[in-house]
């Protein structure tokens, strides 16, 4: 049997580590790219503390590195797909004031990710302006983070894109990416009102995801009113049966945050509950 002997080169500048880079190696690395690794062997390269690792411990650095930046470049792909309105939201900066009747422990669990493991909804209401999108986009934000896809898209938008979609033919194809994402967020839901085309479209969508994929839905309207707002008795009781049931909901209180200043964000879990709006 061989024995590989896996022996480090001393550098010729004695005030250098006893590393050494062979550059036509690291050119092969980047060409599969294995970039992480590239970074970790350049680290180690001018790390006094690398040379007293033993080969076996400077390796598992290196492949963990590898995995960290992969990871990071994947999370970054999903964060960049899903087209978030608000790309700088997150769930470490919500504003916990009480006059919004935000419950901590239903956000912690929300962003813990079950909901999007089990293929369950939310449903976010409030008056305009008191953070339905932000929030929407930081519990995005997170699902991206979790390695979940995403794509934000406004209510309007999207069915004025289906409705372009009919006509070039591509509309089959279409639904059947929409379908494959983990998480889709529809945002300013019932701001004006459907027609038949809409309804329908909206009806296969949510068909499409029910059971196997997440949806997360922003209104102004109340969730009880969205049954007249469809004015179609047949296919309302059918979109909402899709959408309403195995949903989470969040009811935001209070005025317009545009305005006002910053709140010092609490940390999750550590104060009370204001109120459950599930």
């Amino acid at each position: 049997m061989t024995v590989m002997n896996f022996q480090t080169k001393q550098p010729n500048n004695p005030n250098k580590t006893g590393l050494t880079m062979n550059e036509h190696t690291l050119t092969q690395l980047r060409s599969l790219r294995l970039d992480g690794m590239v970074r970790a062997l350049e680290e180690q390269a001018s790390s006094t503390a690398a040379s007293a690792l033993g080969f076996d411990e400077r390796f598992s650095l290196v492949v963990q590195r590898q995995v960290s930046w992969r990871d990071e470049r994947r999370v970054a792909r999903l964060l960049q797909a899903a087209k978030l309105k608000v790309s700088s939201a997150c769930v470490q900066d919500i504003d916990w004031r009480a006059s919004r009747s935000l419950d901590h422990s239903l956000v912690a669990a929300l962003a813990g990710g079950d909901w999007l493991r089990h293929a369950q909804n939310l449903l976010i209401t409030g008056a305009t302006g008191c953070g339905k999108t932000w929030l929407a986009c930081a519990l995005a934000h997170q699902a991206a983070r979790c390695e979940f896809s995403v794509l934000y898209t406004r209510a309007g938008r999207l069915f004025d894109e289906l409705q372009v979609a009919h006509g070039d033919g591509s509309f089959a194809r279409r639904m059947t990416q929409l379908a494959k994402l983990d998480l889709l967020v529809i945002d300013d839901f019932a701001i004006s009102p459907m027609g038949a085309l809409q309804r329908n479209d909206l009806l296969e969508l949510l068909d499409d995801r029910v059971g196997t994929r997440s949806t997360l839905i922003t209104s102004q309207l109340p969730v009880n009113a969205w049954h007249t707002y469809l004015d179609d008795p047949t296919l309302a009781d059918a979109i909402l049966d899709r959408v309403v049931h195995s949903s989470h909901r969040i009811a935001l209180k209070g005025g317009t945050l545009r305005d006002d200043k910053p709140i010092k964000p609490l940390p999750m879990g550590d104060s009370d509950p204001v109120g459950v709006t599930a």
